[in-house]
């Protein structure tokens, strides 16, 4: 199972997902959005030069509690734009 998770303000995104594709898909739409609109304006008092850093998470959810198995940085959205961390979450997003 995986989620998507702003690094940056320790926030999650788009609930729980059951396929890295799913999880493309829900970044592309992200990086679709502008930077500052939600969900992609920052929570934070300086949004402004702020941003997000979404952050696939994947876990282990067969037993409580859920044990993190990994995490890699995905997509960066801020004013200066939108910055893929994961070429392959690109590519496979545009599938």
């Amino acid at each position: 199972m995986f989620k998507i998770e702003d690094e940056r303000h320790a926030e999650p995104q788009a609930g729980e997902l059951a396929s890295l594709a799913a999880v493309a898909s829900e970044l592309r739409r992200l990086a679709q959005l502008p930077w500052d609109q939600t969900p992609n304006v920052a929570p934070c008092t300086n949004w402004a030069t702020c941003g997000r850093t979404y952050e696939i998470v994947e876990y282990d959810n067969s037993t409580p509690p859920w044990q993190e198995l990994k995490r890699m940085p995905a997509l960066e959205i801020d004013a200066q734009g939108t910055r893929w961390l994961a070429p392959e979450i690109e590519r496979l997003s545009t599938q």
